[in-house]
């Protein structure tokens, strides 16, 4: 938990910039009838019936200090599909860093091995170099600021029925086009001083 919020206390560096990534999914639901649309003094009408369309899996990237995300729609989360996301987020949005300070929790898929699955050794070990990771505590996933971008876009982007993954793909890529040209940033207040007071539990009593 420490390590986490010292990172998050640094200061801007877009030579070295923190990065958190969350991964979570969306159901896509088409419809059986499709809605009656808004009239004067009436709300649109949904059927509660509903078609299951398979599952979207959303990669999250936030950078906190400077107002910028990614979002990815994918059809898997597989070590692959991690490994795909890392070599994108190097290559192409941060081609310029030294070494991107990555803050995730430890899933299972969220490792350097990942890398090795996916590319040759020579690849991964250059991805690897670039990558400083800190990993959130077990039970700690509130200290990932990802989480919390999430959790933005599913109440402005994802709050409905959305019945395919061209559609979600567009909807997602609409709403970070909007959120980053406005450069929301997070200010995360939280601090290890913070820490070593309310949750005085967690540390040992020597």
């Amino acid at each position: 938990m420490e390590d986490v919020l010292g990172v998050y206390h640094l200061p801007y560096n877009p030579e070295y910039p923190v990065v958190c990534m969350d991964e979570s999914c969306k159901q896509m639901i088409g419809e059986v009838r499709q809605p009656i649309p808004y009239a004067p003094g009436r709300p649109v009408r949904i059927d509660d019936e509903y078609v299951r369309n398979g599952v979207a899996e959303i990669f999250m990237e936030v950078e906190p200090l400077a107002g910028r995300r990614h979002v990815a729609i994918t059809e898997r989360r597989t070590r692959k599909d991690w490994a795909m996301q890392i070599k994108q987020m190097l290559d192409n949005r941060y081609p310029e860093a030294s070494k991107v300070r990555l803050v995730m929790d430890n899933l299972n898929t969220h490792n350097t091995a990942s890398l090795y699955e996916a590319f040759e050794p020579e690849e991964a070990r250059r991805l690897a170099e670039r990558l400083e990771i800190h990993y959130t505590p077990k039970h700690g996933s509130w200290l990932n600021m990802a989480e919390i971008e999430l959790s933005v876009l599913k109440g402005q982007c994802l709050g409905r029925r959305i019945a395919d993954m061209t559609t979600m793909q567009a909807e997602v890529a609409a709403w970070e086009n909007d959120r980053n040209n406005s450069a929301r940033k997070i200010v995360w207040q939280f601090t290890t001083a913070d820490a070593r007071i309310k949750l005085k539990r967690l540390y040992p009593k020597l």
